[in-house]
């Protein structure tokens, strides 16, 4: 048996920490001091670190959290993220002894070219990605492959929680809201985080049914958001080209 906890580091970043009674595997850790503490606070040894990918709010806290623990970083390499031991490519399994755990990795580009998530039954580590009630910005690649990626965890069955690297859900539900103001579920899912925010708890992790409900990069066939994005010059209303003009949109939003 394992639990997992959020980390709050940086300025809006989760490191998620998997962790049993004695081990504790990290995922993202950005900075070194807050998993450091969550580690000697719990009495844990550090036995794995996970990374999906190259942000340096990702991976900043890996070499002294190495200096301290000889451990493992699985990952996908890349010349700009030294700190991989162990490359992941699609397909893969990541079997962790401690905490006792099995993941399956899959590509989803879009954000960077080296992300890649972690799948266990119930769950999805997804880096920059998905979001809560949003996604990730496309640095590297293309729009097409972003959506694609997103599209692919939209396919999880719809109780997987989903544990995101930032708590962006406030503000991405404000983007949510003028696509498609008409959504009641959208209403209900910002006042529950407002509760949760107020009494300073993360939104995350949340679920693939949720995002599907209320996610306005999920719902790019939905006809409220295509009037809405009509209103903002979208003329062709392909799917992706709905996907392209709502992230457009949001970068400026």
């Amino acid at each position: 048996m394992f639990n997992i906890s959020p980390i709050p580091a940086l300025q809006d970043n989760y490191i998620w920490a998997i962790h049993d009674d004695r081990h504790a595997a990290v995922v993202d850790p950005g900075e070194s001091a807050p998993v450091l503490a969550f580690l000697k606070a719990r009495g844990l040894q550090l036995s794995a670190i996970l990374c999906t990918h190259r942000h340096h709010d990702h991976i900043g806290g890996i070499a002294k959290l190495r200096e301290v623990y000889n451990v493992p970083v699985y990952g996908r390499r890349h010349p700009n993220n030294p700190h991989i031991t162990d490359d992941l490519q699609e397909g893969d399994r990541l079997k962790l002894d401690t905490p006792h755990i099995e993941f399956g990795v899959i590509d989803i580009p879009g954000h960077l070219d080296d992300h890649i998530a972690y799948l266990a039954p119930g769950m999805v580590f997804c880096g920059d990605v998905l979001f809560g009630a949003g996604c990730g910005r496309n640095f590297e690649g293309t729009l097409a492959q972003l959506h694609h990626s997103l599209q692919r965890l939209a396919q999880l069955p719809d109780a997987t929680r989903v544990y995101c690297a930032h708590e962006y859900t406030a503000a991405n539900l404000r983007f949510a809201l003028a696509c498609e103001p008409g959504n009641p579920e959208l209403q209900q899912r910002i006042a529950a985080t407002q509760q949760l925010r107020a009494n300073n708890q993360p939104t995350l992790p949340t679920t693939i049914a949720l995002e599907k409900a209320t996610n306005p990069f999920l719902r790019c066939t939905l006809s409220e958001i295509i009037r809405t994005l009509q209103q903002h010059g979208l003329t062709d209303t392909a799917e992706l080209a709905v996907f392209t003009a709502m992230r457009q949109w949001k970068n400026h939003f």
